[in-house]
């Protein structure tokens, strides 16, 4: 008995040994953020070498370090690292916030789209582009849609985006690329279409590009891919940008096509505000725009006013609400005159339009006491379009989405899931001047795991219920009965990721993709210049699948740091929803097209170096897409005899060959500026291959296009260039030109794109 109470008394000694050593310590604890307030996961904090930690889920860290003059150094990549001078005295207790700066390196950039948290470019499962501000600005792109025409592997075609050749021209309706705006969706409901001057460039973060299925994140309308726009946050400082701008053009090549006296002119100014004010982050910015066309009869005026605001209520709570109103007029024709009247209208195919949109985002996080975090994203989206012609249309669209995601510190893991609701109402003259209303309600799981310090798994779920509340109407051609339809599909993906070397990393992934038909696509009914364009109540959703095999490399040579990537990939699609020339009384309708294959190579070249000791960006891509229908028969249809679906195909299009239409094969593009002391000189240059398909129709009944087809088989190659000056810091001169060669081309048929112009542009910023 008497030896267990010795050993009771020595194991209180130790203890109590301990204790007082402990207490002589000193106790420094605090959290690591970026400086969007969003907590760093696995920061490594340390004062020196043996007294360190990493942060929690919630960006957190304790140490007990020896009093005394220490070093707090934090680090964590793709941040730059955080050293301070410390004196701390025996018992004394510190608490720190600490913001990490961003690492402003091609090396070092993060990604967020892909798994709902920040994470390294290279690390990704998935391709990715990341579109930086600096180019958008230096390049004087003033509407997302032209700024995107920059990134490898995308092009816009009349509106429509199109990633790798997964969509071609839509008429205006249905995407398969989904356009987010600080991770909301904000395509228009009625129509799946993107607003693109919705978009508040002027306080554009970074823009963030998703190649291939995403439907298993963000729903239906990611079937070919996403692009997300995130809003740029106040830092420390105050920060003000006033820009204007002013741009005319050339006379056109073929002097015929001229219709104008005095040039069109377009002129426009942006003015934009960043700051912290105490706890509250505020972003606001005004722009206007008056465009006068090349085209005859075509106009834009507008203007828009954003307002973003984050008020941080707590370490754990930040709430806030986001403001985007737009308004003005425009107007727009179809296709053109005749073969020697390309920048003027055909009859009939003019629409004036008086739009007004806005949307307010009313959002929350929440880290509750064990790392977890809640987020709720909303969107109340409400859009009047009041077009000529019997076109007006109306909606309103109400989001709401509650995420959750942890972090498994132990297994290394991130887990995401959420719900998802969509309410739609829409009032339209296109659909029978009625209200129809849509509904999307969703539920999905996203999973990224690191084994080791080289493999990444990603899989994710979703399953999405649609549905569309047709109450009939009648129009010229027919009757639609009223209808209530419904679907329900889930989606999968699964993707890796592992580093080979310090800057190389392999990749593939697969993931399905789903599109329910929009409004639009089911039931417009409309007129443009003598074709009609008639409802389609059978249409039936589109399914498909993408997988890639990629290789990201990163390249650190002398001044020389970027990324080479390379990705091999193939897309498929069931039930392609596209539309097609039925006959002379139903003109065009969306119809199901069968099975599609797209097959090709994408390669991207991104960096920064010292070009003859003058700091030089870089972006160069190629892209080589070979697209196919699954049925394409050109036997000729035997009269009575309904045709097959490969011979609606073959019928439907220009070409003998089995291509997809309005596609190009081989698209390359590069982007290249030099900072000459207070002077830069910039070089970009695009090259599309002729589009082999179109409608058919287009090519026998619309003036012109025949010939200029025949005449215009070799692509096309256009050039710009531009330079500015800065003759004190905070004040940038541009001039540009654009289509340096005056090259005459077309990115759908009937309509001509802009001669050579010129611009100019000031910036000022305090």
């Amino acid at each position: 008995m008497q030896d267990i109470f010795r050993c009771a008394g020595l194991i209180a000694l130790i203890g109590f040994a301990f204790s007082s050593i402990n207490a002589q310590n000193a106790i420094l604890r605090g959290q690591v953020t970026t400086i969007d307030h969003e907590p760093l996961i696995g920061a490594s904090v340390y004062v020196s070498a043996n007294v360190g930690t990493a942060t929690d889920t919630e960006g957190r860290f304790e140490l007990n370090p020896t009093p005394g003059n220490l070093t707090l150094i934090v680090s964590y990549l793709g941040f730059k690292t955080y050293t301070k001078t410390l004196g701390i005295v025996a018992g004394q207790t510190l608490d720190l916030d600490i913001i990490l700066q961003n690492e402003p390196t091609i090396l070092s950039t993060l990604t967020f789209t892909t798994g709902r948290f920040e994470k390294r470019l290279g690390s990704e499962t998935v391709s990715i582009e990341v579109l930086k501000p600096s180019l958008i600005n230096n390049s004087n792109k003033f509407q997302l849609d032209e700024a995107l025409q920059k990134v490898p592997g995308l092009s816009v075609i009349d509106g429509q985006a199109n990633i790798r050749g997964g969509s071609g021209f839509s008429y205006g309706a249905g995407s398969r690329v989904l356009l987010l705006m600080d991770d909301i969706p904000i395509l228009q409901l009625d129509a799946g279409f993107p607003n693109w001057n919705d978009i508040p460039v002027e306080n554009v973060g970074q823009i963030e590009v998703v190649k291939g299925a995403a439907s298993s994140l963000y729903g239906s309308a990611a079937l070919n891919g996403v692009i997300n726009f995130r809003t740029a946050y106040a830092h420390n400082e105050p920060e003000t940008k006033l820009s204007l701008f002013t741009s005319t053009v050339d006379a056109p090549a073929d002097a015929r096509f001229k219709w104008w006296d005095k040039a069109p002119v377009t002129f426009g100014t942006s003015l934009s505000h960043k700051q912290k004010i105490g706890k509250l982050d505020l972003v606001s910015s005004v722009f206007y725009l008056n465009e006068q066309s090349h085209n005859d009869s075509t106009f834009t005026k507008y203007g828009r006013i954003n307002l973003n605001t984050r008020f941080r209520a707590s370490k754990r709570l930040t709430l806030g609400a986001n403001l985007n109103l737009n308004g003005g007029n425009n107007s727009s024709f179809f296709f053109w005159r005749a073969d020697s009247l390309k920048y003027s209208p055909f009859r009939g195919t003019v629409s004036k339009n008086q739009p007004f949109r806005f949307n307010i985002d009313p959002h929350l996080t929440y880290y509750d006491g064990g790392g977890n975090r809640h987020k709720i994203l909303s969107r109340y989206f409400r859009v009047e379009n009041r077009v000529s012609n019997g076109r007006s249309n109306f909606s309103s669209q109400y989001y709401a989405e509650y995420q959750f995601q942890r972090k498994f510190k132990a297994l290394d893991l991130n887990f995401t899931a959420g719900a998802v609701y969509i309410g739609t109402n829409v009032d339209a003259e296109l659909y029978g001047d009625t209200t129809f209303q849509s509904r999307n309600l969703a539920t999905y799981a996203d999973f990224e795991k690191r084994f080791g310090s080289k493999l990444t798994i990603s899989a994710g779920f979703r399953y999405e219920s649609n549905r569309i509340k047709n109450p009939g109407f009648v129009y010229p051609g027919g009757v639609v009965a009223p209808s209530n339809e419904s679907e329900a599909k889930p989606v999968l993906r699964i993707g890796a990721n592992y580093q080979v070397g310090e800057y190389s990393f392999l990749r593939a992934s697969w993931g399905q993709g789903y599109r329910f038909p929009t409004i639009a696509e089911k039931f417009i009914y409309t007129n443009l210049g003598g074709f009609n364009i008639s409802p389609n109540p059978d249409l039936q959703s589109e399914t498909g699948w993408s997988a890639e095999l990629g290789l990201k490399q990163g390249l650190q040579v002398g001044s020389l740091k970027g990324f080479l990537d390379l990705a091999l990939f193939r897309t498929q699609y069931q039930d392609m929803m596209e539309f097609n020339f039925i006959d002379f009384q139903r003109g065009f309708s969306s119809l199901n097209t069968g099975g599609v294959r797209i097959s090709g190579l994408d390669a991207s070249l991104v960096g920064e170096l010292q070009l003859f000791k003058c700091p030089t960006t870089f972006m160069a891509g190629y892209l080589w897409i070979d697209p196919q229908f699954l049925e394409f028969d050109l036997t000729p249809q035997e009269p009575g005899v309904t045709p097959t679906q490969g011979q609606r195909n073959a019928i439907g299009s220009s070409s003998t060959e089995n291509v997809l239409k309005y596609r190009s094969r081989n698209s390359y593009k590069f982007d290249i500026e030099s900072q000459i002391k207070r002077f830069s000189i910039g070089f970009a240059g695009t090259y599309y291959s002729f589009q082999e398909a179109i409608d058919r129709t287009f090519e026998f009944f619309v003036p012109g296009i025949k010939s200029y087809r025949e005449m215009n088989t070799g692509g096309v190659t256009l050039l710009d260039l531009r330079v500015a000056y800065r003759p004190i810091d905070n004040l940038k001169l541009s001039f540009l030109v654009n289509n340096v060669g005056n090259a005459e081309y077309v990115s759908r048929p009937g309509l001509l794109e802009a001669p050579r112009n010129f611009a100019v542009r000031v910036d000022w910023g305090w």
